[in-house]
């Protein structure tokens, strides 16, 4: 089931954001630039996954960087975190925040599990997670969530979450 934070969101964000929900994985790099959002991978401080920062560059006026070093899978998913503040939390962002590994920042753990929440939401809607669900069980899957977290390029752990396993 889609978040309360994905509720949250005005009509027109949802509609704009579902836009990009056709196909497994979610081109949440695509989604970061159609948003007017910078995205750039960048060498972060040890411990630090990614930031959003004010951004005059950028059309939306903020910019994401995600720590090169991470696996793909969790570079993904700080992507959609970080996109989780710019939607949710804007007028909080003030001159950046930076998650560490635990996507802990200098905002509250609950804005931070409403940030992890929306991520989920934009990386694996719910609609394709049942399409992808039905097709692993039509296969004859034995680690659905392994299989899942790989069409979806999230980590099993996440994937886990989302299938309400863990």
């Amino acid at each position: 089931m889609m978040s309360r934070e994905w509720w949250s969101l005005p009509a027109a964000v949802r509609e704009e954001l579902a836009k990009f929900h056709q196909t497994a994985p979610v081109q949440i790099g695509a989604l970061t630039k159609a948003l007017g959002l910078r995205l750039s991978a960048a060498t972060l401080r040890a411990g630090i996954s990614g930031e959003i920062r004010p951004d005059d560059v950028a059309p939306a006026g903020f910019a994401i960087r995600v720590n090169r070093h991470d696996p793909s899978q969790r570079q993904r998913f700080t992507v959609a975190h970080e996109l989780g503040h710019f939607l949710l939390h804007r007028d909080q962002i003030g001159r950046g925040v930076v998650d560490d590994v635990l996507y802990r920042s200098n905002l509250s753990d609950r804005r931070e599990a409403e940030a992890n929440r929306i991520a989920a939401d934009l990386l694996m809607p719910d609609h394709l997670v049942e399409d992808w669900l039905d097709r692993a069980r039509a296969l004859g899957v034995v680690e659905i969530p392994s299989y899942l977290a790989e069409k979806f390029g999230v980590s099993e752990s996440a994937m886990k979450i989302r299938l309400g396993l863990a």
